[in-house]
């Protein structure tokens, strides 16, 4: 295992600990509590999360941005169950497991949705509240996060998704859906990890340089991923932005080109660590890796 993969299990069995006991804090028991914790426990690479504490650990101290990276986690999951209702991409498995709607039905994966993204909001607002004395800047870290989850970033991105689904369009509209749908909530959880220590604005340019450029190489990744890649390993079904003709890199500059493409947003993003010196070496790791995963 190399050291990227380590620390990011490190982290990740952090941020479970910590999700387990926030959902207890903001929920009821029952069927809801019990949709909201199957997608949030169903596993995942916790990208969001680990780039978040990475960040704020090039500023300050990881454990500090934690609730942050928890609350990201609630709305990235929350988007992932919308993500699979029948009205949207209507997929039936989900981190190797059957989606929220095929398990609970799907007024009830909606309600699950809608209450992660809730929580999240009422995580960072309790975190906000409790660090009034301690230097750290968690409302510019909420703005950040806030924006990027919703009507000018992930919705704006997922709502053209839809709209754009079996026409046939151009590279700007490509980007168009991804910069908003997944690299938007990515490089947020790069640039809140920071904010919340108050990096300058020098700093807070390089950082969102790298979030653009690694959130459009893990879309690319993941367009290919989709049709060459093994289901099993993947988690999810493999072939269905195909069988919808959605807007995907590799439909429109093909497999190769896209390969390409990867590599060079993926190096453009190490370079623009470049100020940070050994800093950022857990970021730049983790760009590499993000290239060469295969699930």
């Amino acid at each position: 295992m190399s050291r990227i993969e380590q620390d990011m299990r490190d982290i990740t069995e952090v941020v479970n600990r910590r999700l387990d006991a926030l959902l207890d804090e903001t929920c009821e028991p029952g069927i809801l509590m019990d949709a909201m914790s199957y997608s949030l426990k169903a596993g995942g690479k916790r990208l969001r999360p680990v780039l978040c504490m990475l960040s704020a650990a090039m500023f300050g101290e990881m454990h500090k941005a934690l609730d942050v990276a928890c609350a990201i986690e609630m709305i990235h999951t929350y988007s992932l169950i919308h993500d699979d209702l029948p009205s949207m991409d209507n997929d039936v498995l989900r981190r190797g497991k059957p989606t929220n709607h095929v398990v609970f039905g799907e007024a009830f994966a909606l309600l699950a949705g809608d209450g992660l993204l809730n929580c999240a909001f009422e995580v960072l607002l309790n975190y906000a509240q409790k660090n009034r004395e301690n230097k750290l800047d968690v409302i510019s870290a909420m703005h950040i996060i806030v924006s990027a989850s919703g009507t000018r970033g992930m919705i704006a991105g997922q709502s053209a998704d839809l709209e754009f689904e079996g026409k046939d369009v151009d590279a700007q509209v490509l980007h168009y859906i991804h910069e908003r749908k997944t690299a938007a909530m990515i490089k947020a959880s790069v640039i809140a990890g920071a904010a919340l220590f108050y990096a300058n604005e020098a700093d807070m340019k390089a950082l969102c340089l790298y979030g653009d450029n690694l959130g459009l190489v893990f879309q690319i990744v993941d367009d290919i991923l989709d049709e060459t890649g093994d289901e099993k390993k993947l988690g999810k079904s493999t072939g269905k932005d195909k069988d919808a003709e959605k807007m995907t890199f590799s439909r429109v500059y093909g497999i190769r080109a896209s390969q390409r493409i990867a590599k060079e947003k993926t190096d453009e993003a190490i370079c623009a660590l470049e100020r940070f010196g050994k800093r950022a070496n857990g970021l730049r790791t983790l760009a590499d890796f993000m290239l060469e995963r295969d699930k």
